[in-house]
């Protein structure tokens, strides 16, 4: 594999203090190479040494691919209905994933296929370098699997979500659905490279107890806890995902001080996902408080057709500066280095010596322009594991 040379960096995004100034790790009139798809060396400009190729930045500011650990690509069918009705003020409940659920169930795999490429690259293209992709909108044992199958061909980042809400045909039988998760659908997960079991626990999907029993059954059998959580009012998801030494709580929109005091003393990411309260008209989650707690926070698009039908992390960055106080450092390592510690990687998310080669470079000077500039196609440059996209 050819060595990549990229050089006249304005701006270096390490996403790592102690490679350069302040929580980024900035380093002026930078270089780096990136050799046999990882960085191999950092530097001054001026003190760059040959490569196979080379990649001028021309002084713009080049920044860690973004890593989006929560995302739903696997699905079928439209909800734009749904949410014209929710921006004429029905509120959201969350009962639309049935409707996605019965058109993803009547779709064949080439059609899944697609969407899930149609949106992973969109996503590529706006900088995106490491993606989750959760199952979640088949709910029966073969179509959970083939999702999971579908998911494995765009990222080693998969999740089994069969716990998303009760399928139409388990109503008033939610025992019955919980077993049918636990045993052969969640063995049908695992024989389809699952790497991460997830539960929707919140009023209307699974309770506390179903879903500290699908996820101590899903650890059980080696895979990674992750939980959503709090996301349509206070609940017992965010203390479920610390008990369980959970990688990540997801939402978290609706927070106590006893669930801020958990996850700011815990490894538990606190993955917040500001699309969904853009797409709901809802509040954005405490990421202030969160921050000065000490918590360690994450930003994700959390796409979907239902709540939020957005792939563009940079759209998210924006939105976390704008509305939920964060500086524009916080939220870009929230996007990057808090992105894989939710999926608990320690190879992506920054670019130090030794981490994978996943960069993008911005029309723009500086990190700040993502919020500075919302809406503007900043993303010229995508390197992907060594390679120009």
């Amino acid at each position: 594999m050819r060595s990549l040379l990229v050089t006249n960096i304005g701006e270096l995004v390490t996403g790592d203090p102690a490679w350069g100034q302040g929580p980024l790790g900035i380093r002026r009139n930078a270089a780096l190479v990136i050799d046999d798809r990882r960085v191999e060396w950092i530097g001054r400009a001026v003190d760059a040494p040959a490569a196979d190729a080379r990649l001028d930045a021309d002084g713009a500011a080049v920044l860690p691919g973004f890593v989006d650990s929560h995302s739903h690509l696997v699905f079928a069918g439209d909800r734009s209905a749904e949410f014209s009705a929710r921006m004429a003020g029905q509120p959201y409940t969350g009962g639309g994933i049935r409707t996605t659920v019965g058109a993803t169930r009547a779709a064949d795999d080439e059609q899944l296929r697609a969407n899930v490429a149609r949106l992973r690259n969109e996503a590529l293209r706006q900088g995106t370098t490491t993606m989750e992709i959760k199952s979640g909108y088949g709910l029966s044992v073969a179509d959970e699997a083939r999702s999971l199958r579908i998911a494995r061909e765009f990222s080693v980042e998969t999740t089994f979500l069969g716990a998303h809400v009760v399928p139409a045909e388990y109503s008033d039988r939610t025992d019955d659905y919980v077993s049918l998760v636990c045993g052969p659908m969640l063995t049908a997960a695992c024989g389809a490279g699952a790497r991460w079991i997830d539960v929707f626990c919140e009023r209307g999907a699974f309770d506390a107890d179903h879903s500290r029993a699908i996820l101590t059954v899903g650890a059980d059998a080696g895979l990674g806890v992750r939980v959503h959580a709090n996301q349509l009012g206070e609940g017992p998801g965010v203390q479920l995902a610390v008990e369980l030494n959970a990688a990540s709580a997801d939402h978290c929109t609706h927070l106590s001080a006893d669930d801020i005091g958990a996850l700011a003393g815990s490894s538990t990411v606190a993955t917040l996902l500001p699309g969904a309260e853009f797409s709901t008209r809802s509040p954005y989650p405490p990421a202030r408080a969160l921050i000065d707690a000490g918590a360690t926070v994450a930003l994700a698009t959390d796409c979907n057709p239902g709540s939020s039908y957005t792939s563009s992390m940079p759209f998210c960055i924006a939105l976390a500066v704008r509305e939920m106080a964060m500086t524009p450092a916080e939220a870009v390592f929230a996007a990057t280095r808090g992105g894989a510690a939710a999926l608990r990687r320690g190879d992506v998310g920054h670019l130090t010596v030794g981490a994978r080669g996943d960069l993008v470079v911005l029309d723009a000077p500086s990190h700040v322009h993502l919020a500075y500039r919302p809406g503007v196609p900043l993303i010229t440059t995508v390197v992907l594991n060594g390679e120009l996209i």
